[in-house]
């Protein structure tokens, strides 16, 4: 039994940075993979926004699942781009993100850590606390558009 485990588990370490090197089929998989990462931090975000815009009614157990799945989706979509042949093309993605890989990764884990500052804000339920996390999130994600989207 505890050979059985043993080589299982061995089994296991041994293929994981197989799977991880094939986690995309190829760089168009990757750029499908990052666009739908982008777009749930999109629809995460706008639904905040709203909220605290007051266009919709505010419910804090809503932001606070939304700013739990930021903490999220905001570490996903960088790999991504870090996959041979996607700097020629998909989406809106400007080459200046290859020409600068490392100031653009850099920017997507300010944007992980803005996403778990807004995280805690949102367990304050303080909401000024709450619209300045949203607000320094919001202009990181804004100043990486600005340099890096078409």
């Amino acid at each position: 039994m505890k050979k059985a485990l043993f080589a299982g588990l061995a089994t296991l370490v041994i293929s994981t940075p197989l799977m991880a090197a094939t986690a995309f089929t190829d760089a168009a998989d990757a750029v499908k993979y990052r666009q739908a990462a982008f777009q749930l931090i999109r629809h995460n975000m706008g639904d905040i926004n709203e909220m605290i815009k007051g266009e919709v009614a505010f419910d804090a157990a809503r932001v606070q699942k939304r700013a739990d799945a930021l903490v999220l989706v905001t570490t996903l979509p960088w790999e991504a781009f870090q996959i041979a042949g996607t700097e020629l093309g998909g989406g809106d993605a400007k080459a200046d993100i290859w020409k600068n890989l490392g100031d653009f990764l850099e920017r997507g884990e300010k944007l992980a850590a803005d996403a778990s500052a807004l995280q805690l804000a949102a367990q304050t339920g303080d909401r000024t606390e709450l619209r300045q996390a949203f607000g320094n999130f919001a202009r990181n994600c804004k100043a990486c558009h600005d340099n890096y989207k078409e």
